[in-house]
């Protein structure tokens, strides 16, 4: 090295080694691979390939069993293994390098962790959407109120609401699995930047790892972190479906709507006020996403800056990386254990509903009979103004009155206050009538069926 010493705390502020040691198992297993390619272009020995391959599978182990040491000298996991396997099999753990640089060393490992990791979160996602899923199926028959602006809108099944969030993740899911494949690309053997100049097999590297294509330019290989970027914008979308579907669901545990009840598992008490259930479980995975989109953000600023190729600042990539996953694998476990232990208070929905909602289905009944729509709409205005002026709910105007409005109601517009009515007529793709509810069930249990067949 050019330098005689580094400050104390320099060394300390530059080590990467207290977070990138999770990435022990890639570093291996791209080393092996390594000396694998060396040894076919004869730059070690199969004796020497075979001295450092036997290292690194105890190097490995000691990882495993948790009695690998890390030294004050251990910048980073690459650093830590080279040091280990020296002392283990001598000057020959020197040849590993040849060819080699951190820069395509260390993406080589983000890019093999982050692989195995997606498949985890596929997993994770995969049992929550089969969880909401398969409550949907159970509660199909149950009714209560749509809402937008938060206002009362229109009745609709609870299955419904259920299956609206289920649908949103399951985009997530086709999502994850697209940054998975494009995680899945070779970088190693492209050095520093100019690529690698000792004839080394990348075929056999992409073989041997696994993965499904070879970068193509060596300067950008190196210093390319899309991938990153990408699985942090993922989960940024993801969290953000989760939290809107959290506060949807602490606004229905509340006193005032009274349709939810969280199990005990996933709420606390109150540190002063004993009658208080708190959604701390729902409220932190609303959290999540603020904490999860500034890590994504947070990174695009740093990549913004860049000049080409390798430069340090890319460090802060993995502690973004770990990170977000570690948070979203938290939560897509916790939201799982929410929805599988929910308590729904069928009572409490049912009478949420209110006949002001069916005004719309006044307007399809007029429509029916042969009114245009606008002029339908206008006149459902009208019978919910007179019902207001008489102090009364729609569904109480009479026959007279509602004729009063148009000639073309008669004694059926009786069956439009029938909340079961009002749902059922919705029955294109989609909707929230019971034939169209029980086929999104079944799509969905066709798409995840496709989907564990295509995990791999």
């Amino acid at each position: 090295t050019l330098f005689r010493s580094v400050d104390p705390i320099m060394e300390k502020f530059n080590a990467s080694i207290s977070y990138d040691q999770r990435m022990w198992k890639a570093d291996i297993l791209g080393s092996q691979a390594y000396v694998k390619a060396l040894e076919k272009s004869r730059l070690v020995t199969k004796a020497e390939m075979e001295q450092i391959v036997t290292g690194l599978d105890q190097i490995s182990e000691e990882w495993s069993k948790g009695t690998f040491v890390v030294t004050k000298g251990d910048e980073d996991i690459h650093t830590a293994n080279e040091r280990r396997l020296k002392e283990l099999i001598g000057e020959a753990a020197g040849k590993l390098h040849t060819g080699r640089s951190r820069n395509d060393q260390v993406v080589t490992d983000m890019r093999l962790w982050l692989r195995g990791s997606c498949t985890s979160l596929s997993s994770y996602l995969m049992q929550l959407i089969q969880t909401m899923v398969d409550r949907a199926a159970i509660e199909i028959d149950i009714l209560f109120p749509g809402y937008t602006h938060l206002q009362r809108a229109q009745p609709i099944r609870w299955s419904h609401w259920i299956l609206s969030h289920a649908v949103a993740l399951s985009r997530d899911l086709e999502r994850l699995r697209e940054v998975q494949k494009r995680v899945n690309v070779l970088p190693l053997g492209s050095g520093a930047i100019a690529g690698n100049p000792l004839g080394v097999d990348r075929q056999l590297l992409c073989e041997e790892l696994n993965f499904d294509a070879i970068s193509l330019n060596s300067m950008d290989a190196t210093s390319d972190r899309d991938f990153v970027a990408e699985f942090l914008f993922w989960a940024s979308l993801c969290l953000t479906h989760l939290s809107k579907m959290a506060e949807d669901l602490i606004i229905y545990s509340t006193k005032e709507f009274g349709f939810v009840t969280l199990s005990d598992a996933y709420s606390t008490g109150s540190s002063l006020m004993p009658q208080k259930k708190n959604p701390d479980s729902l409220e932190l995975i609303r959290s999540k996403a603020g904490r999860v989109l500034g890590r994504c953000s947070g990174f695009l600023v740093t990549l913004k800056g860049l000049p080409s190729t390798y430069n340090k600042d890319l460090q802060e990539d993995k502690e973004a990386m770990f990170d977000v996953y570690d948070t979203i694998c938290a939560v897509l476990q916790v939201a799982t254990g929410v929805i599988s232990t929910l308590a729904i208070n069928k009572d409490a929905m049912e009478k949420a509903l209110s006949p002001d909602m069916l005004a719309t289905d006044i307007a399809y009944y007029l429509v029916r009979k042969g009114m245009p729509f606008r002029q339908a709409h206008g006149v459902s205005g009208k019978a919910v103004h007179l019902a207001e002026t008489k102090g009364v709910s729609v569904e109480s105007l009479s026959l007279e009155d509602l004729k009063g409005l148009s000639s073309l109601f008669e004694k059926d517009v009786s069956q439009v206050w029938n909340y079961t009515n009002s749902v059922e007529q919705y029955t294109a793709p989609g909707g929230t009538a019971k034939s169209s509810v029980k086929v999104q069930i079944e799509q969905l249990k066709t798409w995840m069926t496709r989907m564990e067949q295509h995990k791999d």
